[in-house]
């Protein structure tokens, strides 16, 4: 989308450490950040989370195993995003859900954990064709994702906050895991179009269990 063209290297690196900035500004001390980019961008905010006092934890590998093949046919296959996962403060004793992310079980994950200590590259599909019923949004995320992360990072009563919120697979997944709450920011009418038809729709399933 246009919103998602490169305006120069300087005018995307002062994006990326305002909006960075105004994260760490309402996070809690003991609070993370999710990040996940391609090479076009996550480079950038790394370097921008180190400089303004973030500890990084991980660097996960998100390997789509149905990536779409590269049509140029000048360089490999782009079948990978890079999610950064860090915390404001390095002192602090952020939550890690460990022993729940050794026993969950990916049959179809080449890289499962098998009740050991889960890896760093997870493979999980690109958005199955349910999750785009109500539109696409061109960053999409699978809902499959949006569970790990935030099983492995935020327990019962936390507050969640997706800044670019897009078609709402965050707060999909959200809603899903339960027990949580959860802001969303998007200027995009129509992809919030979207993402309140995904999360009606979840709620109305969730009242019928």
């Amino acid at each position: 989308g246009d919103w998602d063209r490169s305006r120069g290297f300087v005018e995307d690196v002062k994006f990326h450490r305002t909006w960075i900035a105004e994260v760490k500004r309402i996070l809690k001390d003991t609070g993370t950040i999710w990040i996940s980019g391609t090479l076009h961008n996550i480079y950038q905010c790394g370097f921008i989370l180190q400089e303004q006092g973030f500890h990084l934890l991980n660097d996960i590998c998100w390997y789509k195993p149905n990536a779409a093949p590269n049509l140029s046919c000048t360089t490999f296959a782009h079948a990978h995003e890079t999610l950064l996962w860090a915390k404001k403060n390095k002192r602090a004793k952020h939550y890690f859900a460990y022993d729940l992310m050794k026993k969950l079980s990916f049959p179809d994950d080449p890289f499962k954990n098998e009740g050991k200590q889960m890896r760093s590259v997870w493979s999980i599909p690109t958005p199955l064709p349910a999750e785009k019923k109500y539109g696409k949004h061109p960053a999409q995320k699978p809902i499959a994702l949006l569970k790990r992360i935030l099983l492995a990072s935020t327990k019962e009563g936390d507050v969640i906050l997706d800044p670019f919120m897009g078609a709402g697979t965050t707060a999909v997944a959200v809603a899903l895991i339960g027990e949580r709450y959860f802001i969303g920011i998007e200027k995009e009418a129509a992809y919030l179009e979207i993402a309140r038809k995904r999360l009606e729709e979840v709620i109305s399933q969730t009242r019928l269990l």
